[in-house]
């Protein structure tokens, strides 16, 4: 089992920064890979980044490349999603996953994911 918690987000201006947070416990959370997710009212959820369990792989969706960066900090068991250049698109509520798995392997879709926080939302305004 996995227990997520995530933090940071809020209402910012386009062109403004955010940064996310995701605490992780549990008995198999350091040997999870990390992803985020997004889903906007009336649309499907969506992937926005992920981090090998290793925090060598990263991946991230076009719409974020060079906007936002992900990482993690295995010590204290948390994973961070730094958000730049926010666009009134990126206003969803975000989603922390975490997935036991082999070393880098770096799931990408919902579906791979069994565990999930509860949402976080993230607002820009134009």
């Amino acid at each position: 089992q996995v227990q997520l918690v995530e933090s940071g987000g809020g209402l910012v201006q386009a062109g403004g920064s955010l940064r996310l947070s995701c605490a992780a416990s549990g008995r198999t959370s350091s040997n999870s890979a990390m992803g985020w997710f997004r889903q906007a009212p009336g649309k499907e959820r969506e992937f926005v980044a992920a981090i090998s369990r290793g925090g060598d792989i990263t991946f991230l969706a076009d719409s974020v490349k060079g906007r936002f960066t992900i990482s993690r900090d295995n010590a204290k068991n948390t994973v961070a999603l730094q958000m730049n250049s926010l666009k009134p698109e990126d206003t969803a509520v975000y989603y922390c996953a975490a997935q036991p798995t082999t070393l880098g392997v770096v799931p990408n879709t919902p579906d791979e994911y069994d565990y999930w926080g509860q949402g976080t939302q993230v607002t820009v305004s134009s």
